[in-house]
């Protein structure tokens, strides 16, 4: 894994494309959630086999900070679409908190009917997503000065910030800095230093594994839960064989690192 410092105006593909390069031909490069070619902030690269573990990576909290442009509104909900000044600034804007249903933004990647819903907006079709759960655990005014407001938001994985600033009124996102995904920071990122697994998955629980059970893992055998809940990182000395879920009163290795 390679926590990557993305910078505006660059996909995050673009980034993705840059480590595949650096590394050896054939080595499997993916990321664990998009960030915005407008946005900026840390990135999740995942390297070779670790890439099996792409959904536990996605699944993590986010938490990011956005500037807001009020008394404007933007047809993609940032400054890279067509802007409309208004006028109409909020006057206490503030962001909701707590668990919303939200309808993805036109300009998004969310597939409809087999189409992603950027590719309808571009031909001016106008089609909505469908709506569904999110959560924002947190998100504070930093700061509000005339026609602009900074807000730090923490929230579930999914939530779409453009369209949360977009919900302050006639509003857009003007900048957006991913700061944090569950216990990653951005202050870390190194787009040149590849954590090692024991580390990356160091936000599972942890189950120590003898060696006969070692062996049991690699090869998807069930083993003795012993009480945990969740997904689980199965370690034996400070190597991660793989991933296991609590099926009844025993571990099933949903993910192998090693065979």
């Amino acid at each position: 894994m390679i926590l990557y410092p993305k910078p505006a105006g660059v996909t995050s593909h673009d980034c993705v494309a840059a480590v595949r390069r650096s590394l050896p031909r054939k080595t499997k490069v993916g990321h664990a959630g998009t960030l915005d070619p407008f946005a900026t902030g840390l990135l999740i690269v995942l390297v070779g086999r670790m890439t099996r573990a792409q959904r536990f990576f996605m699944a993590l909290p986010k938490t990011y900070r956005a500037t807001a442009k009020l008394g404007w509104r933007s047809d993609t909900g940032d400054r890279d679409g067509r802007l409309e000044q208004t006028g109409n600034v909020p006057e206490d804007p503030v962001v909701a908190t707590g668990d919303l249903m939200q309808r993805p933004p036109a300009f998004s990647a969310v597939k409809v009917d087999g189409e992603r819903l950027y590719e309808k907006a571009r031909r001016g079709e106008a089609v909505e997503g469908e709506a569904r759960p999110v959560t924002v655990h947190r998100a504070e005014t930093l700061w509000h000065e005339d026609d602009r407001a900074e807000f730090e938001i923490e929230c579930s994985s999914g939530t779409y910030i453009r369209q949360l600033i977009a919900d302050l009124g006639d509003a857009y996102c003007e900048e957006l800095a991913r700061t944090a995904i569950g216990p990653f920071r951005l202050e870390d990122a190194d787009a040149e230093r590849i954590v090692d697994p024991y580390d990356a998955l160091g936000f599972l629980p942890e189950r120590a594994l003898a060696d006969r059970e070692a062996d049991a893992v690699t090869h998807g055998v069930r083993i003795e839960n012993r009480g945990l809940t969740g997904p689980v990182r199965l370690v034996h000395g400070r190597r991660v064989l793989g991933i296991a879920e609590p099926r009844d009163d025993e571990l099933q290795p949903v993910v192998v690192f090693s065979a």
